[in-house]
């Protein structure tokens, strides 16, 4: 296959599924807003099933739900009418997918899932099969044509069932007033979850605090630095305020002004009133006073006191940055 053939391939895939997305949005109508609203009015979660490629989608919809506020579980056809079809329980609602929705595993489930009286959403790509028959609701997802060049693999209408999906949670995301905080409750490992929740005091703590009164000397201050390796060093007075910083870059100002440091104190060389952080402020926050300032480190206060030093790395170490 020559590269110009396999780039025209490439770029009919694209434009065949880009089509069929764009061609979606005939199909939100009042069955998608009734499929949203029963959702989430449920008391019950949303039991998702599928077989073959609409299988794969329902379990990628089922983590979409559950990381945005719609509890939701996964359900395989064929393991259902084998069993499974227990996890079913009274207050939930079963959204089934299928391009045909005509398979011998779907004909099987409809009206068993029917039969114990749970609403049936059929998310199917063709609405005269039977799955769409005997839903309750029905999401729409047909295609005119695969990108598969034999119009048999399944493609643009998995596609379509992902972006069907994505937009009935983004719906109820709205719906529920599913907010940033919230979001943080299901991603507390990740970074999209640390910048939601992770504040300035959690990674201050474990730090010592390098910090000098106003009358230490200049090798006094070096050696705090040094110790406490977090190129800085915070200037305080007696009630743990803060005067001022030392930075690395203070001390090389230093030997380049003075032939000699011996007189020279704490409080000559200072940073007077350096940028400064709330420990309960969240740490996404200090990233971008540190932006805006061009610095690299902040100095951490609780309640007015010197609580520590909030260094650049500390964000990349949490991968903030």
């Amino acid at each position: 296959m020559s590269e110009y053939s396999i780039i025209q391939g490439a770029l009919r895939s694209i434009q065949l599924q880009s089509s069929s997305i764009e061609g979606l949005t005939a199909f939100i109508n009042d069955d998608f807003e009734k499929a949203v609203r029963k959702i989430a009015a449920g008391k019950g979660r949303l039991v998702i099933s599928g077989i073959g490629k609409s299988a794969i989608v329902a379990q990628k919809i089922v983590a979409t739900m559950n990381s945005t506020g719609t509890p939701a579980l996964f359900m395989h056809a064929a393991d259902a009418i084998h069993g499974d079809l227990g996890m079913v329980q009274t207050d939930d609602i079963v959204m089934v997918i299928s391009k045909s929705g005509d398979s011998a595993e779907i004909k099987v489930l409809a009206p068993l899932v029917k039969n114990f009286g749970n609403t049936l959403i059929g998310m199917v790509g063709n609405v005269k099969s039977y799955l769409a028959q005997q839903a309750d609701i029905v999401i729409n997802t047909t295609v005119t044509q695969e990108a598969c060049p034999n119009n048999l693999a399944p493609t643009t209408s998995t596609t379509a069932q992902m972006v069907m999906g994505d937009a009935m949670a983004i719906c109820l995301m709205e719906t529920k007033e599913f907010k940033s905080t919230d979001f943080a409750k299901y991603h507390p490992g990740g970074a999209l979850g640390k910048k939601l929740y992770l504040r300035v005091a959690e990674l201050v703590q474990p730090h010592e605090k390098p910090q000098v009164f106003a009358g230490a000397s200049i090798k006094e201050a070096i050696n705090e630095i040094t110790q406490k390796r977090l190129g800085a060093a915070a200037v305080v007075s007696e009630q743990e305020e803060v005067l001022g910083i030392i930075t690395d870059g203070d001390i090389r100002r230093m030997l380049e002004k003075y032939d000699s440091f011996t007189l020279l104190k704490a409080d000559d060389i200072m940073s007077k009133n350096p940028k400064t952080i709330n420990t309960d402020t969240l740490a996404v926050n200090a990233l971008d006073k540190m932006r805006e300032n061009n610095i690299n480190q902040l100095v951490a206060v609780t309640n007015g006191k010197y609580a520590g030093i909030l260094h650049l790395q500390d964000l990349v170490r949490e991968g903030i940055i």
